[in-house]
C-alpha cells in the first residue's frame, strides 16, 4: 500500500479511486480497512446498522479483477455506505418502522444502481429516525446513533448515521436524502460536507417507504455526503441524470460554476428570519464565511428586497410537507385536499420565480442550515412539546425547519460545509444555496472556501 494512503480514514473517495487506478492499493484492501474501522469505531456511535461485509468483499474482488483488465469507472473499488432507507437488493429496508422490521429489498433504487455501475463497493447501510422524520437518528429497530464529537448529542437526521460514519472515518462517501434538512443538518452537526441537489436532478421516485412504488416525494431529493467538496462533485457526476424511461429524450447538461474565483462571486447573506432563532455561534460562522469571501474580493450583501416572504413560503411548505409525511397513516383524513395541494404548488411556483430574480442579482446565498450546533438527545415524542435552547432561551423544536426550508421549498441546490467549532468543541457549518440546476456553483464555492 502506498505510503501516502496509510491513513485511509482521511483519504477521500476521489483520492482512493485514483490510487486504485494506479494500482497502489487494492479494492479488497480498502474494503477490509473500512470494515475494520467500522467494527472498531462504531460501538459507541451506532452508525452502520445494516452490515453487508461479505458481499462487499466479493464486490471488491470483482473491482480488483476489473481494474486488472484495464477497466475504469469513477468509483471502481471505492468502499462506501448508504442511508438505511435506500433499497439495496437483499438487504433490509425498514425506514426505522416496526411494521417493516423484516422487509428485504428485491431490487436496487436508481441511485444505488448508479453507484454500483460506477464501481462503488457498498459495505452496509446507516441509521435513520422512524419514517425519516426527525433531526436525530433513533428508532425501535436499530436504536440510537450518537454524535461522534459528543455521545450525549445527536448526529442530526434523518441521514444521521451517514454523517456519523463519515465523521469517524469509517467510509469516505455516503448517500443521503433530504426533505427537511436531512442531508444538510447532519453534515453541519458532524463537521462533514453534504449536497442537497436541485429538485429531481437525482431521481428519487423509488426512494419511498416499503409499499410505495415510483411516486416519489414532491419536495424530497437524493444526494451525496462526503468529507470534501471534490467528492460531492464526483458523486453528483455519478448520480445526476434522467430517471429510467426519460433518458430516451433527455440528457444532463448542467452549467459550469458561475465563477472560478471566490472574488468574482456576488454573495447574499441570510442570517435573520421572523421566527427561527439563530444562535450567536452559528451567526458568527455565517458572517465569517461571508467575510472570507469578501476578503477574497467578492461583493457581499446582507439581506435583499428581492427575497420572498419567508413566513408565507414556510406556511405553504409545511402544508406540503405535512401531506407528504402523513402518507400511509390510516388514522384519519389527509391533512389537505387536492385543491389545497394544487394551490400550494401554485404558491411554490411563485416563490421559485422570486428566487430566480434573486439569482440574477446574486450568485450564491450563505445561510444557516440550523440555528445551533448539535443538541442533546430528545426523548419527548410529541414535537409540539419539544424545545431547543438557543443561547439559553427555549424555542419550539419545529421552528428550526425554516432554515433548511429556505432551499427545500423552492427546490434549490444547497451545499452544507463545515466552518468552525463551538466553544464546546462541536462542529458548526453553514449552507450555500444556489440557483436552480446550478448545483456545480454551490459545490465549487464550497471547494474554493476549503482551498
Amino acid at each position: 500500500m502506498d505510503a501516502e494512503l496509510q491513513d485511509l480514514s482521511t483519504a477521500g473517495a476521489g483520492e482512493l479511486a485514483a490510487a486504485l487506478t494506479r494500482r497502489e492499493v487494492s479494492a479488497l484492501e480498502l474494503a477490509d480497512a473500512a470494515i475494520e474501522r467500522i467494527e472498531r469505531l462504531d460501538q459507541g456511535v451506532n452508525a452502520v446498522v445494516v452490515r453487508d461485509f461479505e458481499r462487499g468483499r466479493e464486490a471488491a474482488r470483482a473491482a480488483d479483477a476489473a481494474l486488472a483488465r484495464g477497466e475504469r469507472a469513477p468509483l471502481l473499488g471505492v468502499p462506501m455506505t448508504v442511508k438505511e432507507a435506500f433499497n439495496v437488493t437483499g438487504l433490509r429496508t425498514t425506514w426505522g418502522l416496526e411494521p417493516f422490521r423484516t422487509h428485504v429489498a428485491e431490487r436496487d433504487d436508481v441511485s444505488i444502481a448508479r453507484l454500483k455501475a460506477a464501481g462503488a463497493v457498498i459495505l452496509g447501510k446507516t441509521n435513520v429516525p422512524p419514517s425519516l422524520g426527525d433531526w436525530q437518528s433513533d428508532n425501535p429497530i436499530y436504536g440510537r446513533t450518537n454524535n461522534p464529537y459528543d455521545p450525549t448529542r445527536v448526529p442530526g437526521g434523518s441521514s444521521g448515521g451517514s454523517a456519523a460514519a463519515l465523521a469517524t472515518g469509517m467510509v469516505p462517501l455516503e448517500l443521503g436524502s433530504d426533505i427537511g434538512g436531512s442531508i444538510r443538518i447532519p453534515s453541519v452537526f458532524c463537521g462533514t460536507y453534504g449536497h442537497k441537489p436541485s429538485f429531481d436532478l437525482v431521481p428519487g421516485r423509488d426512494h419511498m417507504p416499503p409499499g410505495a412504488d415510483g411516486s416519489g416525494a414532491e419536495l424530497g431529493v437524493v444526494g451525496p455526503m462526503a468529507r470534501s467538496a471534490e467528492d460531492l462533485a464526483l458523486a453528483m457526476d455519478v448520480l445526476a441524470g434522467p430517471a429510467y424511461g426519460e433518458e430516451v429524450g433527455y440528457k444532463l447538461d448542467l452549467p459550469a460554476p458561475r465563477h472560478s474565483r471566490l472574488g468574482d462571486y456576488r454573495v447574499l447573506v441570510i442570517d435573520n428570519q421572523p421566527v427561527a432563532a439563530l444562535g450567536a455561534e452559528v451567526k458568527a460562522a455565517v458572517r465569517a464565511t461571508a467575510d472570507r469571501m469578501r476578503q477574497a474580493g467578492a461583493a457581499v450583501q446582507v439581506d435583499s428586497d428581492l427575497l420572498p416572504d419567508f413566513e408565507a413560503a414556510h406556511r405553504t411548505y409545511m402544508m406540503l410537507l405535512g401531506a407528504i409525511m402523513s402518507r400511509g397513516a390510516h388514522d384519519g383524513r389527509p391533512p389537505i385536499n387536492a385543491w389545497a395541494w394544487m394551490d400550494c404548488l401554485d404558491a411554490r411556483a411563485r416563490v421559485r420565480r422570486q428566487w430566480a430574480e434573486v439569482f440574477r442579482a446574486f450568485d450564491v446565498v450563505v445561510a444557516p442550515a440550523f440555528g445551533i450546533p448539535a443538541f442533546p438527545h430528545v426523548t419527548e415524542s410529541d414535537w409540539s412539546k419539544r424545545t431547543l435552547e438557543v443561547d439559553g432561551e427555549p424555542t419550539p423544536y419545529g421552528d428550526q425547519l425554516r432554515w433548511p426550508g429556505l432551499a427545500t421549498f423552492p427546490g434549490l441546490p444547497a451545499t452544507a460545509i463545515p466552518v468552525t467549532r463551538s466553544k464546546n468543541g462541536l462542529p458548526i457549518g453553514v449552507q450555500l444555496i444556489g440557483p436552480y440546476l446550478e448545483d456545480r456553483t454551490t459545490i465549487e464555492v464550497a471547494r474554493l472556501l476549503a482551498a
